[in-house]
C-alpha cells in the first residue's frame, strides 16, 4: 500500500532542494544494494525534531551504514550520537561516510544487538530512534521509553509498515509493529503521534 502518493512524494522532495553531497553518495548506495534507509524526507524530518529540542545526546537503535545517523549528527552540534550495527561492515561505511562529511566526531559506532548496547551505555537520552528489526519494536519500546529524558522524543520507523498494520491479521513483523503502536499509544508517559510519511513514523515526547 501507498502511503504517501508519488505525485506529493515528489513534490515534497522538490521543496527540499540539493543535499549534502555524501548523503547523496549514500542514498545511490542504498539504491545499489537495496539497502533500506530512512531517505531524505525523514532524514529532514529527524535533523527538525533534534533541533526542535535542542537535543545533544541520540541513541539509535538500528544504524546500517550511517544515513539517518548523519541527518542526527548535523543537528546535534557538541552532542554525541550513539550507533548501533549488527554487521561490522556496516560500521565501516557508515564510519567513513561521516568521516568524509567531517561528522565523525560525533557519532559513536557499538556493533552488536540494541537491546543489549543500551543497557551498556550510561545516563538518558534526548532521542532514542528505533529502527531494528521489526519483531523486536515492543523489546525495544520497553528498553527505550525509561532511558528518554522529560522533554525527549522517542522516535520510530515503519510503523505504518507499507500499510500492513490496517489489516486485521498480518505475519509476525506486522503484528509487532502494531502492538508497538499500541504500547505506545496507551502509555501515560509519552504523547505520541504518526506522521505519515515515507513509511510511517511514531514521534513521541516524554512527559
Amino acid at each position: 500500500m501507498e502511503i504517501v502518493n508519488s505525485k506529493i512524494e515528489n513534490y515534497l522532495n522538490s521543496l527540499y532542494g540539493t543535499r549534502h553531497e555524501v548523503l547523496v553518495k549514500m542514498e545511490a548506495e542504498a539504491n545499489e544494494r537495496n539497502f533500506p534507509i530512512v531517505g531524505p524526507l525523514v532524514g529532514k524530518l529527524l535533523y527538525q525534531l533534534a533541533r526542535m529540542i535542542d537535543a545533544r545526546r541520540v541513541f539509535e537503535m538500528g544504524s546500517g551504514y550511517g544515513y539517518s545517523a548523519f541527518w542526527w549528527a548535523l543537528a546535534v552540534e557538541g552532542g554525541e550520537i550513539h550507533c548501533t550495527e549488527g554487521v561490522d561492515s556496516n560500521r565501516e561505511r557508515g564510519e567513513a561516510y561521516l568521516k568524509e562529511a567531517g561528522l565523525l566526531h560525533r557519532v559513536k559506532y557499538h556493533v552488536g544487538d540494541a537491546l543489549e548496547i543500551i543497557d551498556k551505555v550510561e545516563g538518558k537520552f534526548d532521542i532514542v530512534f528505533i529502527d531494528i528489526d521489526k519483531q523486536k519494536y515492543p523489546a525495544a519500546l520497553d528498553k527505550a521509553a525509561g532511558r528518554v529524558r522529560d522533554g525527549g522524543l522517542l522516535v520510530a520507523d515503519n510503523v505504518l509498515w507499507s500499510g500492513k498494520v490496517a489489516g486485521k491479521k498480518g505475519d509476525a513483523s506486522t503484528e509487532a509493529i502494531k502492538e508497538f503502536n499500541r504500547k505506545l499509544f496507551s502509555r501515560t508517559d509519552f504523547a505520541a503521534s504518526i506522521v505519515p510519511v515515507r513509511d510511517g513514523v511514531a514521534v513521541a515526547y516524554k512527559m
